[in-house]
C-alpha cells in the first residue's frame, strides 16, 4: 500500500471504531506512539512496539464509559506522512463528560505506519 491507501482504510477502520484492527492492519511491528509532552496526569504516554501499542488502546477504551459522537475528518496526505483530526464526545469513568479535539499526524515506511503523534490541547 501506498501511503494515500494506508490513510484512507485508516480513517475508515477508526470510523468505524476498530482502531486495533487498524493497528493489526496497518502498523510496523516497531511503530511507536506519540502523546503530547507534558500530558496531564492520567494520560496513557507513549508507546513503543506493536504490543505495547495495542494495550494503549486497550487502556483507554477502558477508561471509557459512553460515547456520544465521534468524527474522523479525511486524511490530508503529504510524502509519506498524513494527519486526519478527530472529535469525540465521550463520559470517561470517573470522570465525566469531555470532548477531544485532536490532530494525528502519521509517517508511513514501506507500506506501514512507523509512527503516530497526536496534539491536542491539554487543560
Amino acid at each position: 500500500m501506498n501511503t494515500e491507501q494506508v490513510a484512507h482504510r485508516l480513517v475508515e477502520l477508526c470510523r468505524k471504531g476498530e482502531y486495533e484492527q487498524a493497528q493489526r492492519e496497518l502498523y510496523a511491528q516497531d511503530a511507536v506512539s506519540i502523546e503530547m509532552p507534558g500530558a496531564p496526569a492520567g494520560a496513557l504516554g507513549n508507546a513503543k512496539g506493536l504490543e505495547a501499542i495495542y494495550e494503549k488502546g486497550r487502556k483507554w477504551a477502558e477508561g471509557v464509559e459512553a460515547v456520544h459522537a465521534s468524527n474522523v475528518s479525511a486524511p490530508i496526505v503529504a510524502g509519506n506522512w498524513f494527519s486526519t483530526a478527530f472529535s469525540m464526545d465521550m463520559t470517561f469513568k470517573g470522570r465525566g463528560r469531555t470532548q477531544i479535539e485532536e490532530i494525528g499526524v502519521y509517517h508511513v515506511r514501506d507500506g506501514k505506519v512507523v509512527s503516530e503523534q497526536f496534539f491536542y490541547d491539554m487543560g
